[in-house]
């Protein structure tokens, strides 16, 4: 028989046997009403990004969505202090890039953050390097300054004392004031876990462009920067930074300061269990100031179990190329006026562009009214055609294109702008869902990709509490979940000699008939 023939008569003895199995179940209700994920756009990325994601996809094995994210990530960091980009007359602002990706701890964010940015770091160590000659002289001149400021102020006190005037000594002590020398700004882009509050003095003080890259973002979203007395100030401000606006910081215990001109990407990495409580305890500032409607959102699927060791490849040629390239952007000289505020170039679109970008643009405006498609993600969706074209001019300038940015970056900052607001849309509905409703769905997924992948039709318990859904590993809740899909005719409880197994409805697993053929 052949193998074609094969398949047919197995994908038949299978349906048979679904027909049959399904009689044992009450009928099927639907759980709700869910949004599909779709395949990364990988097609969509420069040649070059493309190559090293799929490079460091072979070996790490992460997600390859969260594996772009890093990518995305790199590129905004090492671009976004040399352009700005312009939409329309204006209609301008930073290239810098917010990124969530939400997942559970273990898939690997942090090594693939580290491909990425290896050649920023070694950037930071070689100009914290150059910057100790001038940072030995800068401690000298300050301990001279402070010392003949501190002699100027003894003679007015002493001058005081007696009687006398001391008008010659007072506008010393002004000229050595406005000559008081100042720290030199050394670059520094990575920052891990800081606070709001930390880092806008960072960007002010030190350097004016930098991001958060971090794999355990639950404690920058439950630092006490994020407590309630603080939260809507430091939400504020972060979406200022997006927007690349002047940001004043006022003190009451210290010196007060305006950041100007800095730019600031973010990459975070959260759990879900822990993305909604911040949620539930910001009571809807989160997103009703407009913070996460900056970010492109990802919610990969966990590769975790699928992970079979692998050698290192002895060479890495695509990741090296790529991180050449952000090596030669990194050393272009940054610019920065005399206050410390970025001067970025300003990059427009070509006609063919921005052509593009306003069919974008109104194609997703279409769409947010009342009834539309993306009704319940507008805050979303409003921010989705400026980071397109934030996407196009990071690709433009990656790729070392010249003059405006054209069409082909821009179709392809849309599609990967697009199916990043497809992810916000799978996670903001059942973000506002009830536990109640949103475990189930989450545990009949993962189920079903477990089934998929082990092709059966049974899940053990154990693998559940091993390496399920975070939030349904604690047994209540998982018990609940299983509870709330026998209801509905989803799935039940069964015992497989001493093991405690999940059966799911052979009629959700009818599109995996034939799949072991």
């Amino acid at each position: 028989m052949s193998a074609g023939l094969a398949a047919v008569r197995a994908g038949i003895e299978a349906a048979e046997v679904v027909e049959e199995t399904a009689l044992d179940w009450s009928e099927l209700q639907p759980l709700v009403a869910q949004i599909d994920a779709e395949q990364y756009p990988i097609d969509a990325l420069p040649v070059a990004v493309r190559l090293a994601v799929h490079e460091v996809a072979g070996f790490v094995k992460a997600p390859v969505p969260m594996i772009a994210v890093a990518a995305l990530a790199a590129l905004s960091l090492a671009i976004q202090a040399h352009h700005d980009a312009e939409r329309a007359e204006k209609l301008t602002g930073p290239c810098s890039l917010f990124l969530l990706a939400i997942a559970d701890s273990g898939e690997r964010k942090s090594t693939c953050d580290g491909f990425f940015t290896r050649s920023i770091r070694d950037y930071e160590a070689a100009q914290q390097e150059a910057a100790k000659p001038v940072l030995t002289a800068y401690k000298s001149d300050h301990e001279i300054w402070e010392s003949q400021r501190a002699g100027v102020k003894e003679k007015i006190k002493a001058q005081a004392k007696s009687g006398k005037g001391s008008s010659m000594e007072e506008r010393e002590l002004r000229d050595l004031d406005k000559a008081q020398p100042k720290p030199p700004r050394i670059p520094r882009l990575i920052y891990g876990d800081a606070t709001p509050e930390a880092l806008t003095y960072a960007l002010a003080k030190q350097w004016p462009s930098g991001g958060v890259v971090s794999s355990e973002a639950g404690s920058v979203f439950g630092s006490h920067g994020m407590g309630k007395d603080s939260v809507m100030r430091n939400l504020a401000a972060l979406n200022q930074l997006w927007d690349g606006a002047a940001l004043p910081v006022e003190r009451r215990s210290s010196e007060s300061f305006t950041v100007r001109g800095a730019r600031l990407t973010m990459a975070l990495q959260v759990q879900e269990t822990t993305l909604r409580a911040f949620f539930d305890s910001t009571k809807g500032l989160a997103r009703g100031t407009g913070f996460l409607a900056r970010f492109l959102v990802a919610w990969p699927a966990s590769t975790q179990g699928m992970r079979p060791f692998t050698e290192a490849p002895a060479n890495w040629p695509a990741l090296a190329t790529f991180n050449d390239r952000l090596t030669a952007i990194l050393n272009r000289p940054v610019p920065i006026d005399d206050e410390g505020a970025l001067t970025p170039a300003m990059l427009k679109l070509s006609p063919q562009a921005k052509a593009a970008w306003v069919v974008f643009h109104d194609q997703i405006e279409a769409m947010l009214s009342t009834g539309g498609e993306l009704f319940d993600v507008r805050d979303v969706a409003s921010k989705i055609a400026d980071n397109a074209a934030r996407l196009a001019a990071l690709f433009h300038v990656f790729e070392g294109s010249v003059g405006p940015i054209g069409i082909d970056a821009m179709e392809s900052g849309a599609c990967i702008a697009a199916w990043h607001l497809n992810e916000a849309r799978r996670f903001l509905g059942e973000l506002a869902m009830p536990a109640e409703l949103a475990h189930p769905l989450r545990l009949e997924s993962w189920m079903l990709d477990y089934c998929r992948r082990e092709r059966t039709d049974k899940v053990p318990t154990r693998e559940v509490q091993r390496c399920g859904p975070g939030g349904l590993r604690d047994k209540a809740a998982f018990t609940a979940a299983v509870k709330e899909l026998d209801e509905l005719g989803r799935a039940r409880m069964v015992q497989d000699g001493r093991k405690k197994m999940v059966q799911i409805n052979p009629a959700l697993l009818v599109s995996l008939v034939g799949v072991s053929s």
